[in-house]
């Protein structure tokens, strides 16, 4: 039986070996995966005063207190982890078991995004610090943290995966004349060298084995289980469809949806009715492959046209079987031209005009528009501007080059004064 002595002593060794990672050789051919569950257990826990004081306020272009500084350092050991899966030579494998087709538990994603806020806060305080390295390796980590995030194939996934890169370009935008033009170039290799983001086609055989294959063996497993008795069969049937009938999540409707009796009604009342209306999907996913590999401008006509077919359909399974694929296209888009931002924006500060005008905007006919923006009568740096733009404004980056009131970088209020 281990005493409380022993114990002491484990974690002593344990966290000084954290520690010296860097210091010392360590494994390479370790799954990622197992890396990043172990940083989720060691992550500080935080009183909620203080996660509130980390979390809640605006820390950007001010100078931080050394409380800010204490509570970040909290998160080293967590970071050290990250860091070190992002030099594993083996893919990340987070053992999903995805049998539970739509109950399948995905518990990690809530994980990684309290890595990324860490990240963000913790790259403050290193550049504050003058540590550039430290902070270039912790973007670094967590963007291949972020691209890993992706490696189930869900699109759940592959939209968290886009929200983490986003992070990590509006960090080095908020800090870019923090970073020497040595290190900028440093973090763009970085980004190219991580691993291929997970694009929104390549989720379509997931989410299609979540819903329409996994529903479909299940019916098929209550036939062979009850040869004869098509009573039995469908009661099976009803239970799994029930699921259909929960509003999503972050929605409440007190009106039940009656979505699966719908189903039912349309299916003749069996079992096979059900397979059949599963089977005449099945063209309409591989379709949509195609349709989420087009580029910009292609897939705008063709989803379009996708789109109307879907909305017009009569069969009942439709509209649930086919996810906000078009929207998530978009952000996919918008990501894209982001890090083309960054690039456009380091070629800049490398090579000045020219280095910028030889990046392209991957959504445009040409470099990006470039612009010195001034903020209540302030030079603070400059924004890039993309001919994109699919919330009805065209997507822009601003560049930070001093300290001062803080502002919205990117979106619909981008150089707007942030809220006190």
């Amino acid at each position: 039986m281990k005493t409380m002595k022993s114990i002491c002593l484990t974690v002593a060794i344990v966290t000084g070996a954290i520690v010296g990672v860097r210091a010392e050789q360590f494994r390479t051919d370790i799954n990622p995966a197992m890396q990043y569950y172990q940083a989720f257990l060691v992550a500080p826990d935080l009183s909620q005063a203080d996660r509130d004081y980390l979390f809640a306020k605006e820390w950007r272009w001010q100078k931080l207190p050394e409380r800010f500084g204490e509570l970040v350092g909290r998160y080293d050991n967590q970071l050290k982890l990250v860091r070190q899966a992002a030099q594993e030579t083996v893919p990340c494998d987070w053992g999903i078991d995805m049998s539970p087709g739509p109950a399948t538990l995905l518990p990690h994603l809530a994980k990684v995004k309290g890595i990324a806020q860490a990240t963000r806060l913790r790259v403050l305080w290193l550049l504050q610090n003058g540590r550039q390295t430290d902070a270039r390796d912790d973007l670094l980590a967590a963007f291949t943290l972020g691209r890993n995030s992706s490696r189930d194939g869900t699109l759940i996934s592959a939209l968290v995966q886009i929200a983490f890169e986003n992070i990590v370009y509006a960090t080095v935008a908020e800090n870019f004349y923090r970073f020497s033009p040595e290190t900028l170039n440093q973090l763009v290799e970085g980004f190219d060298a991580a691993p291929r983001r997970r694009t929104m086609a390549d989720c379509v055989p997931t989410e299609k084995l979540f819903f329409l294959d996994w529903l479909a063996n299940k019916i098929v497993e209550l036939q062979k289980e009850s040869p004869g008795d098509e009573a039995k069969v469908m009661a099976g049937v009803k239970e799994l469809l029930s699921y259909l009938d929960v509003p999503e999540e972050g929605q409440s409707n007190p009106t039940p949806l009656n979505r699966s009796e719908q189903v039912i009604k349309a299916a003749g009342v069996t079992s096979d009715g059900v397979l059949n209306l599963l089977r005449d999907m099945e063209p309409l996913y591989q379709r949509l492959a195609v349709i989420l590999a087009l580029p910009h401008g292609e897939f705008e006509e063709q989803a379009k046209e996708f789109s109307a077919r879907i909305i017009q359909s009569q069969h009942p399974l439709v509209s649930i079987g086919f996810p906000a694929f078009e929207k998530a296209r978009h952000r996919e888009f918008v990501i894209m031209v982001k890090l083309a931002m960054v690039r456009a924006a380091v070629e800049h500060r490398l090579h000045g005009d020219a280095g910028l005008q030889s990046v392209t905007d991957p959504c445009g006919q040409g470099p990006f528009t470039f612009e010195r923006f001034v903020f209540n009568g302030v030079d603070r740096g400059f924004e890039l501007k993309s001919s994109y733009g699919p919330g009805g404004f065209p997507e822009v980056l601003i560049f930070s080059e001093m300290n001062g009131p803080p502002f919205f970088i990117d979106g619909q209020r981008a150089g707007q004064a942030l809220p006190k």
